[in-house]
């Protein structure tokens, strides 16, 4: 019995130092979890610090490109409307001169037909007095020329009259002023 109990003594023994080791290897395990924990809680807590100064200078490197691109845009605003004013200033005299050369070229135009239609309007004119006179000529009425000189005439013809008349009256009244006495004598 004594060599069961030696043996049981080993036994225990060998168990004490497995479960001992078992003990030490779980710790160890444990401490080794535990460290990755803190590995794990320091990389958060370190990218939180980093991200917090990754997202400041983000945050600067932002806003000056904002300003800068603000300022370009401006600037480049400024150019556009410098440039657009240009092309306006330049349209504005290409339409000018085009309506100019355009409203030149329409008033000639219409000088020309004007001038043409008033050759034909006298040409038609005078077709058409011509055609009133040989029909009036027809039927025997006179001219305006005819009728002028027909009254020419008359004017003269009066004149005449009147002279006549006016040396009638002298006579006559001479004739009366004369010594009536010696005709009845």
């Amino acid at each position: 019995m004594a060599k069961k109990t030696a043996k049981k003594k080993v036994a225990k023994k060998k168990v004490a130092k497995k479960t001992a080791t078992r003990k030490t290897a779980t710790s160890q395990a444990q401490d080794y979890a535990h460290e990755i924990w803190l590995a794990g809680l320091g990389a958060f807590a370190m990218a939180q610090d980093e991200g917090g100064k990754i997202f400041k200078q983000g945050q600067k490197t932002i806003d000056e490109t904002s300003r800068k691109v603000l300022g370009e845009g401006t600037r480049l605003f400024e150019r556009l409307v410098e440039e657009g004013s240009k092309l306006e200033n330049k349209g504005r005299k290409s339409v000018t001169d085009t309506v100019s050369g355009v409203r030149g070229d329409v008033e000639d135009t219409v000088g020309k037909v004007r001038k043409s239609a008033q050759t034909n309007w006298d040409k038609l004119e005078k077709v058409f007095e011509q055609r009133v006179a040989r029909a009036l000529s027809r039927l025997g009425v006179p001219t305006s020329d005819e009728i002028s000189q027909l009254s020419d005439r008359v004017a003269e013809l009066n004149k005449r009259v009147r002279e006549l008349s006016e040396q009638q009256k002298s006579s006559t009244t001479a004739a009366s002023k004369a010594p009536k006495s010696s005709s009845n004598n």
